[in-house]
């Protein structure tokens, strides 16, 4: 299934030019990403690192920017899983602005375990990024 999420951008974002400065985009992706894992698939951050003491680093980021985006856009950023590894997870976001593409990323996140090392991932998180990954584009 695919996830949705949309942003506003803000001052914050922006170079002083009012276009959003490239590394904010990975701010919003990670923000996607985080509202993903607690939403779909029933982990927060908060829980994962606060109280459980696991994690899911970004070990790969690639990205590609189309077009630019200015203060006062709404992006709406869609996430979908397109792999599911042993303690691995690959997933495409894309940004856009009403029609038009402005970014879109590939990213791999790796399940840390307690010790800081890689560890499969739980079977209730794997089963959902799994049925994730089995409805991808489903509405």
């Amino acid at each position: 299934m695919t996830y949705r999420r949309t942003i506003a951008v803000e001052f914050n974002h922006c170079d002083p030019a009012g276009i959003v400065f490239y590394p904010r985009y990975f701010e919003m992706t990670n923000s996607v990403t985080e509202n993903f894992f607690a939403e779909a698939v029933g982990r927060s951050y908060a829980q994962m690192t606060m109280r459980d003491g696991n994690g899911v680093p970004t070990v790969k980021l690639d990205a590609t920017f189309r077009a630019p985006s200015r203060l006062g856009d709404r992006l709406d950023f869609t996430l979908e899983v397109t792999r599911v590894g042993a303690s691995s997870v690959t997933l495409a976001i894309a940004a856009r602005g009403g029609d038009e593409l402005r970014m879109e990323a590939a990213l791999t996140l790796v399940w840390i375990g307690p010790g800081g090392r890689a560890a499969p991932w739980p079977a209730d998180m794997r089963a959902r990024l799994e049925a994730e990954m089995a409805e991808g584009g489903a509405q």
